[in-house]
């Protein structure tokens, strides 16, 4: 039976400990799994530009020994030139695998309904499900004690307690499942009127009680970062929001990410941005370029992670 990854409150906490440890073997020995997806080939299929997710799905299914096919907004036209559906059923007669970043997350639901192929989320207004598992699976990496009698990572995230300060956007969303799943506390701090979808935090909460994550949710970030390892962002305004940036501007001017801000976390805070990065906005260029700041490391984790998913869903 196919499985599909839309969303990762739809993962349990076994299987999210499946992809990390998948994820620390494929990154540690490239090699060894260059022909775990020989012959497949995975599509594409992109509404919105992208930077990280298309390059490291693509070279990522390289390194897999596999092949991918980009399809651009213009080529497919989702949904006017030819539905959801249709493209679904079509895509699925040709590939092993899609990634779909798009604009709407009824068009992740409708595709993963309809297609007869693993459907990878890559991005929606809703959820991001990729770039949160790598950003979970980059905080294990730092916080991670090795077990010499399994010879294994284990990675900790239980105890940990994550910031989100910003837009209670698709990525803000996606973390608090990932967290809530893992049982890593996460304190959220929004403005007035941009906190996380109230359905969201329902659904999180409740998946949390069988982890014991804590789950905050403020519009104070003094408060959220009290006591943080880590510390995290995203930009003030999405793809689909450039008409509200100037508005954002100010109306998030007390979220950023600054070194002041910075001093009421734990002592040796990491702080993290999924990128592209306003600098001199959400966060200043001086903490992003700081020792403290593991954002290219969580993006280089995009690429090893989903390779850990590739394998996962289409081997």
């Amino acid at each position: 039976m196919k499985r599909d990854l839309v969303s990762i409150k739809d993962l349990t906490s076994k299987e999210i400990d499946e992809i990390f440890n998948l994820a620390v073997k494929v990154k540690a020995n490239k090699a060894k799994f260059s022909k775990a997806l020989a012959g497949k080939t995975l599509a594409l299929i992109f509404q919105k530009p992208s930077n990280r997710t298309r390059v490291s799905f693509e070279v990522g299914m390289y390194q897999l020994g596999g092949n991918s096919v980009y399809l651009s907004p213009n080529e497919i036209n989702l949904g006017v030139r030819e539905t959801v559906e249709d493209v679904a059923k079509t895509i699925s007669r040709y590939v092993d695998g899609i990634v779909l970043r798009t604009f709407e997350h009824k068009n992740c639901l409708d595709m993963a309904q309809a297609a007869t192929v693993p459907v990878i989320n890559g991005l929606s207004d809703f959820s991001h499900p990729c770039q949160a598992l790598a950003d979970l699976f980059t905080i294990g990496e730092k916080f991670s004690r090795f077990n010499p009698a399994s010879r294994k990572l284990g990675f900790r995230l239980k105890g940990l307690t994550l910031a989100y300060v910003g837009d209670g956007n698709n990525v803000c969303n996606s973390l608090l499942f990932a967290a809530a799943r893992t049982g890593m506390n996460i304190a959220v701090a929004t403005p007035a009127g941009y906190a996380p979808d109230e359905k969201v935090v329902k659904e999180a909460k409740e998946a949390a009680k069988e982890t014991g994550s804590q789950i905050k949710i403020t519009e104070d970030p003094l408060s959220a970062v009290n006591g943080a390892n880590v510390v995290y962002t995203d930009v003030w305004a999405s793809m689909g929001q450039e008409e509200e940036i100037e508005k954002r501007k100010i109306i998030f001017k007390y979220f950023q990410i600054n070194a002041r801000l910075l001093t009421n976390a734990a002592a040796g805070v990491l702080v993290m941005h999924c990128l592209p990065a306003h600098r001199g906005e959400e966060i200043t260029g001086e903490v992003m370029d700081s020792k403290n700041s593991i954002v290219f490391d969580q993006a280089e984790n995009r690429m090893h992670v989903q390779k850990a998913i590739l394998i996962k869903l289409l081997g």
